[in-house]
């Protein structure tokens, strides 16, 4: 059977409010409600809408809905003046004076996050007073990307280094050994006291055998677990909160570690041979910045240095910005004694307080950049950022007492193909001409060094780039103009 269909009885719902809202409204006749249009309706929520609002709201309105009026006409007509506008809000501006982008300002954490307390490179500039160097990194090493989760979490775990390494000390040596490598280069650089020895052996070796054995832990097998370490960077650490000889204890063992009794002697000659004294904490180590901050209150030795390079043949990459002349006695520069013989006061040190300047003995930083490059014979890459005071050395050639010493290009260090000879500095616009000239001795340095580079190797060696400076036009002219004043006045 065909369904039923039901007619609607109203062609469209009723304007009357349900039962429910009207229990809650003044209780009026059905009615009124009835003869009341939409319009009417609207209308009296407009007019009750506008006589709720206040004065100063009322009036605000109709200044701005007021047509505005010529200030001559509203003299004649004598009308009173227009309210002023209401103030809008003040613009942001960061630290730098720009406009932020628009929406609200970013969270603090996200502001601490991202701000570094170490000035960049691109920075820092050299204004007759500030010690600090540029640092550049070795090519090849891991970096995080800037900005990046990870790179984000290592810094924040450097900002905090006093707390974190008593809090994750028994899982900072479980990490990734690039991590732990990035993470020991952020440390030296970001955190005010540096690197110490006790934290560069916590992460690279762990807690105490002691203090793992509290917890039921085992230490660490230190072959296993830095066979793919090979990068450490101590920029800035080296000098103030580590010494040379530290590191070289720490890698090596101290020297006078006692040998077991049980190694000495072989049961058979197919057993691999021992090691005598501790295993090396770092076997494949190959990139090593030893970058100092001149204005550090502690030294390094030239002599410790040689020392550890001695045990550190496979090494492709170095570093030693900011280093100081080579010398092995640099305490008594200025000292002297007496000779039993003649009577006569000498210079106790192999560089005296005038060998460079007025001498131009440099027999002493030669021979020691001379054995410098017999033990690194592997080296690649050499960075003397810094050292712009001495980088004649490697040019310059001595007479021993039966041959001729200079540093060796061809042959010991005859694979590295970057030398990097810059200043560590950049030239403020109020640079005196004093600080121009002395920059463009630098620069003019590293030129004739690479020049005698080239020459010395003739085709025999690699081909070698020397990385330096660059004067803009405003420096190089006034360099032209101090060098012409010089000559006119030596004529």
């Amino acid at each position: 059977m065909p369904k039923k269909r039901h007619q609607p009885k109203y062609s469209k719902p009723p304007s009357v409010a349900s039962a429910s809202l009207s229990l809650s409204s003044p209780r009026q006749s059905t009615s009124e409600h009835h003869d009341r249009s939409v319009n009417e309706l609207l209308a009296n929520l407009r007019r009750s809408t506008l006589s709720s609002q206040p004065v100063q709201a009322s009036s605000s309105f109709s200044a701005a809905t007021a047509p505005s009026v010529p200030p001559a006409l509203r003299q004649i007509l004598r009308l009173p003046e227009p309210p002023a506008p209401v103030s809008r809000r003040p613009q942001r501006r960061d630290p730098n004076g720009r406009r932020p982008p628009p929406g609200p300002p970013p969270p603090r954490s996200w502001v601490a996050l991202s701000q570094s307390p170490h000035a960049t490179p691109s920075s820092l500039q050299h204004d007759g007073t500030h010690s600090h160097i540029r640092y550049w990194s070795m090519p090849g090493v891991y970096a995080p990307t800037e900005g990046s989760l990870v790179d984000l979490i290592i810094r924040r775990i450097a900002f905090d280094w006093a707390q974190q390494r008593d809090w994750n000390r028994f899982y900072l040596y479980t990490l990734p050994s690039r991590l732990r490598s990035a993470l020991l280069a952020h440390v030296s650089e970001i955190y005010s006291q540096g690197m110490s020895l006790m934290d560069l052996r916590l992460v690279l070796s762990g807690p105490s055998e002691d203090e793992l054995g509290e917890y039921g832990l085992e230490p660490p097998d230190v072959n296993t677990l830095n066979s793919d370490f090979f990068y450490l960077d101590l920029k800035g650490s080296l000098g103030r909160s580590l010494t040379v000889k530290e590191l070289h204890e720490l890698l090596f063992g101290p020297r006078n570690a006692i040998v077991p009794a049980d190694i000495i002697v072989q049961d058979s000659w197919d057993a691999p041979a021992p090691t005598a004294g501790p295993a090396e904490l770092l076997p494949n180590l190959t990139h090593l910045s030893l970058a100092i901050d001149p204005g550090s209150t502690l030294s390094v030795s030239w002599k410790q240095l040689l020392s550890l390079a001695g045990k550190l043949t496979q090494l492709t990459q170095l570093s030693l910005a900011g280093w100081p002349e080579p010398s092995l006695t640099p305490n008594a520069k200025f000292a002297k004694v007496t000779s039993p013989t003649t009577g006569r006061s000498v210079q106790y040190s192999g560089t005296g307080p005038y060998s460079h300047v007025l001498d131009g003995d440099w027999t002493e930083a030669i021979l020691i950049l001379k054995r410098l490059s017999r033990v690194l014979y592997s080296l690649e890459y050499l960075d003397l950022t810094g050292c712009g005071d001495w980088t004649r050395a490697l040019r310059e050639d001595s007479d021993g007492e039966f041959r001729m010493d200079f540093v060796d290009w061809a042959g010991d260090w005859g694979k590295v193909t970057t030398l990097r000879l810059n200043s560590g500095y950049g030239l403020a616009d109020n640079s005196s001409n004093a600080e121009i000239l002395r920059f463009s001795d630098w620069i003019d340095e590293a030129i004739a060094v690479e020049k005698h580079i080239r020459a010395q190797r003739a085709g025999r060696g690699r081909w070698i780039t020397v990385e330096r400076d660059t004067l803009s036009e405003t420096a190089q002219a006034i360099v032209e103009r101090e060098k012409l004043a010089r000559f006119h006045l030596v004529d």
